[in-house]
C-alpha cells in the first residue's frame, strides 16, 4: 500500500494547517491510520490515530486539545487538522497504515504499522 501525505508547508505560530493521507486505488477504509512526527535531532513520535471506522480517535498529550484527526470515507483520506500551531509543532509529518479486522482498534505504536507514507514537512516559525 502506497500512502500519501500533503498537506505541510511554512507557517507562523498560532497558523492551522491541515494535513492529508490518502492511498490512491485502495480501500483506504479498511485501514487504522496514525500519523507521527520526526523533529530534527529527534525520534519519532506518535502524535494521533484513529480507527478504521473514525468512531475511535486517540491523541498524544502534547497535541491534544489542538489537533484532530478524522476520516474523509468519500474522499479516502485521512487528515490531521493542527490548529493553534506551535514551534515546536515542526517537524517531518508522516501518516501510517496497518490493516486490522477491527472498526474500533487503534493503535499508538509506530512498530504497529506496516504502510508508511513518505511524509511532509511542517514548519512553525516564532
Amino acid at each position: 500500500v502506497q500512502l500519501q501525505a500533503s498537506g505541510g508547508g511554512l507557517v507562523q505560530a498560532g497558523d492551522f494547517l491541515r494535513l492529508s493521507c490518502g492511498a490512491p486505488g485502495r480501500a483506504f477504509n479498511s485501514y487504522a491510520v496514525g500519523w507521527f512526527r520526526q523533529a530534527p535531532g529527534k525520534e519519532r513520535e506518535f502524535v494521533a490515530a484513529i480507527s478504521k471506522s473514525g468512531s475511535m480517535a486517540v491523541y498524544a498529550d502534547s497535541v491534544k486539545g489542538r489537533f484532530t484527526i478524522s476520516r474523509d470515507h468519500a474522499k479516502n483520506t485521512a487528515d490531521l487538522q493542527m490548529n493553534s500551531l506551535k514551534p515546536e509543532d515542526t517537524a517531518v509529518y508522516y501518516c501510517a497504515a496497518k490493516s486490522t479486522p477491527s472498526s474500533r482498534a487503534y493503535y499508538t505504536g509506530s512498530e504497529s504499522y506496516a504502510y508508511w507514507g513518505q511524509g511532509t514537512l511542517v514548519t512553525v516559525s516564532s
